[in-house]
């Protein structure tokens, strides 16, 4: 009995050495102790989980650089829905010198008549701890050729390319698969059912030509002449902010040239979408030429030197980005 009682008293001396350190603990990490269990929680959520930017293992969007932080601006979409397709005096009269379009037709009606035919809608706005998007941006540089990047580009979520941008013939070393095309009136190809057109308009008459090309085909030239009917999904037409350019021209070239060009759009674009970014098939070859991976043209670096694009920046400045490990850089051969 004595014995008994001796374990009982022993037993009743653990437990409460146990409760009343466990409320010291409690104590020295919280004015109340009894909501701590409902804070660990909370703090899991706030710190380890809510405050990251996206589900990948690196967020490119993770703003750990001065000189990317400056630049960066998640707020200005680089889509065009009529929600944001109002532009600010200073852009609109930026953005019709462009190409300097005359006697344009009015801005409003023609977008009013745009989202009509083609949705409506606020894109990639689904930013967040549990998305992993990872994107491969191709550009049409001859260093692809004979790189074997087709296996790494097609395993990315969304696949980018732009222009004329072949795919037969070439896809062991650019892939098959394309999620997302960037093209102009005037660098228009026909595309499979199921890839996003996306327009980079650079005039009003850009605009009025998408409309035409999916019903009446009425506008054959712009300043060249261009395709009257475009076989793509109406659907998934896409149309690159104005507004969104000249962020892009302001903020990231700095002024340099007179506007962007679509590689360093598709770029931009990528890096506002993604959450992890790869670029391919930009520069030049190992010998230093600048030509397209499905020909060789000898004269296809003349674009640096015209004054429209200034090539060498924007280069240095997706360099830069892959230096800051931004984007993976892919140079090919």
């Amino acid at each position: 009995m004595i014995i008994l009682q001796r374990r009982k008293s022993r037993t009743f001396a653990v437990l409460l050495f146990v409760v009343t350190l466990t409320t010291l603990f409690f104590s020295y990490t919280y004015h109340d102790p009894s909501l701590y269990f409902f804070k660990f929680p909370l703090w899991l959520s706030n710190n380890a989980f809510s405050k990251r930017l996206c589900g990948c293992s690196e967020c490119l969007a993770d703003k750990d650089d001065d000189w990317f932080s400056e630049r960066f601006n998640q707020s200005i979409s680089p889509i065009m829905s009529e929600k944001n397709s109002l532009l600010s005096e200073e852009t609109y009269r930026w953005w019709l010198q462009l190409q300097s379009e005359q006697n344009p037709a009015n801005f409003s009606t023609v977008v009013e008549t745009l989202f009509k035919l083609i949705p409506n809608m606020e894109w990639f706005m689904d930013s967040g701890p549990l998305r992993c998007r990872t994107c491969a941006v191709v550009g049409n540089s001859g260093n692809l050729k004979g790189s074997n990047y087709g296996t790494r580009i097609d395993s990315n979520d969304f696949i980018i390319r732009m222009n004329e941008a072949p795919t037969l013939g070439f896809e062991n070393d650019v892939g098959e698969r394309t999620t997302h095309h960037l093209m102009y009136p005037e660098s228009a190809r026909h595309l499979e059912h199921n890839a996003s057109l996306i327009l980079i308009p650079f005039k009003t008459l850009d605009l009025q030509w998408i409309i035409s090309a999916f019903t009446t085909g009425t506008i054959k030239q712009t300043y060249m002449p261009v395709l009257t009917r475009i076989t793509a999904n109406k659907d998934k037409v896409i149309i690159y902010n104005p507004t969104f350019l000249k962020y892009v021209y302001d903020n990231w070239l700095e002024n340099h040239g007179r506007y962007p060009s679509t590689g360093f759009l598709a770029i931009m674009f990528a890096i506002h979408i993604c959450d992890q970014v790869s670029v391919f098939g930009f520069g030049a070859d190992k010998e230093g030429n600048w030509h397209h991976y499905w020909e060789r043209n000898y004269y296809g670096g003349a674009f640096r030197h015209t004054g429209v694009h200034d090539g060498d920046f924007e280069y240095n400045v997706t360099m830069l980005l892959a230096e800051k490990h931004k984007i993976k850089m892919f140079k090919g051969r």
